[in-house]
């Protein structure tokens, strides 16, 4: 009997409920990431971990974010998007578990899970919101991010916390497994799974011709710089602001009063981006406040470090924001916006896990700050290269024949 397209049609949430859920679940994907930093004296010495080890273990979840990202797209096509999420806030959860064991092993193992978790769900997202809400999905974005950027501040904030009232930093990380599993429920209850998609009749407008499109390219470049310079503040900038002079407490205060003021930003960025069809203003305005937020906090006067601190939370909340907009303004439909995402986010995020790796082995040489200015300078200065050509008014769609162009 033929099934009717009533019968095959997904009962969607309201737009409102998405909404909710589609920040409860960005809340989720930054902590996993930003707790860990604040928590690294104490398990360098609690485990014994050489530098070269912990060092690792702020660029494992970059790097998996990358490894895994691309797989998002092809368990979507076979399980679903809402299914696919949904393991991915579960293995999340375990990976999250698996660390309050304390044990290397089981550090570096539920390290993993959690950016294989996050790589695959930050892909999902995306694409699912130009499916919910095509007229508004840039702005949407913004929301998104902002509850990305609200995660990673309150990761960065509550560590020491937590650690001090549950008694170490084990369970201080495991504790981010209850944010994980409330919002897998919540996913679960309010988010009705639709079927698993048919195979498109032609796959020519897919992964294989998106990597001979540079606009494709334009955007993953974009993307790549600029997490790698967001991965250098979770990961290093309370270091680095140690190596300037400031004590442990004020170092600490100020990487997390920066991840937070990303949230105005991130939530006002695509705002900015929508005053013209031309996002090219706007990605050089956010990527000067970081070139300047860099430089006043590791070279500037010292009485200036709270205005190197705004100039780093708004450059990076509106530089992320931005990215993750491109996804979905650069495509023609939800398809598209999904395999760009897969290819955005996994080959970014492989190349942005160079950045802490990099940064990681600059101190264990002693370049001193003047080196490492120079070379965040440098990694700026190459973004705002791929924003000129990514931010022009294009957009990847498939033509009548299924071919992937740009119009």
């Amino acid at each position: 009997m033929a099934i009717t397209d009533g019968a095959r049609r997904r009962a969607a949430p309201s737009s409102l409920a998405f909404i909710a859920l589609m920040v409860l679940v960005g809340l989720n994907l930054r902590p996993a990431l930003s707790s860990l930093a604040p928590l690294l004296p104490r398990i360098e010495a609690d485990s014994g971990l050489p530098v070269l080890a912990i060092g690792a273990l702020t660029t494992l979840p970059v790097l998996c974010l990358g490894l895994f990202a691309p797989l998002a797209p092809w368990l979507s096509g076979r399980l679903g998007p809402e299914r696919t999420l949904s393991l991915a806030l579960l293995i999340l959860a375990v990976g999250l578990a698996l660390r309050g064991l304390a044990a290397p092993a089981w550090l570096f193992g539920g390290t993993l899970l959690v950016g294989a978790a996050i790589g695959v769900a930050g892909t999902l997202l995306p694409g699912l919101v130009k499916r919910e809400l095509p007229d508004s999905a840039d702005l949407m974005t913004g929301v998104y991010t902002m509850a990305l950027c609200l995660g990673g501040a309150l990761g960065a904030g509550l560590s020491i916390p937590l650690a001090e009232t549950l008694g170490g930093w084990a369970p201080a990380l495991t504790s981010w497994a209850a944010l994980a599993a409330i919002s897998l429920i919540a996913w679960q209850t309010l988010m009705p799974a639709s079927p698993p998609p048919r195979r498109q009749a032609s796959a020519r407008g897919d992964t294989g011709a998106l990597l001979r499109q540079p606009l494709a390219w334009q955007v993953t470049l974009y993307m790549g710089c600029q997490s790698s310079l967001a991965y250098i503040v979770f990961g290093w900038l309370p270091t680095l602001l140690v190596e300037r002079g400031y004590d442990d407490a004020e170092a600490g205060w100020m990487t997390g009063a920066s991840v937070m003021l990303q949230l105005g930003a991130a939530l006002s960025a695509p705002w900015l981006a929508r005053l013209g069809r031309d996002q090219r203003p706007a990605l050089m305005l956010v990527l000067s406040l970081i070139a300047g937020g860099f430089w006043v906090l590791l070279q500037g006067p010292i009485e200036w470090r709270w205005a190197g601190v705004a100039l780093l939370g708004f450059g990076q909340g509106g530089g992320f924001s931005l990215a993750l907009s491109l996804i979905v303004l650069r495509t023609a439909d939800a398809r598209l916006a999904g395999k760009l995402s897969g290819m955005v986010q996994g080959v970014g995020y492989a190349l942005a896990s160079l950045g802490p790796l990099g940064i990681g082995v600059m101190l264990e040489l002693d370049l001193g700050l003047p080196g490492i200015t120079l070379a965040l300078t440098a990694v700026t200065a190459a973004a705002m290269v791929f924003a000129l050509l990514a931010g022009r008014d294009r957009r990847l769609a498939s033509d009548e024949t299924g071919h992937l162009v740009v119009r």
